[in-house]
């Protein structure tokens, strides 16, 4: 037996997030858990961070993506 409670999922995403059982289903426990606020991500990303992936990955690269 799984150690998801798949149906206490599904009635916290119907109850608690106002979702239809089929929106539910289409996400993974982790975005059920952001959209119900227990997400316990980090701070977001910083201007140094920002500035650093984008010297990393500039665009118009050699990768034919711009």
């Amino acid at each position: 037996m799984s150690g998801i409670d798949w149906k206490g999922l599904l009635r916290a995403g119907v109850r608690g997030a106002g979702l239809r059982p089929e929106e539910v289903w289409r996400l993974t426990p982790a975005e059920l858990a952001v959209i119900l606020g227990a997400g316990g991500g980090g701070p977001g990303m910083g201007r140094a961070r920002l500035e650093e992936l984008a010297a990393m990955y500039p665009d118009g690269g050699t990768d034919g993506r711009s």
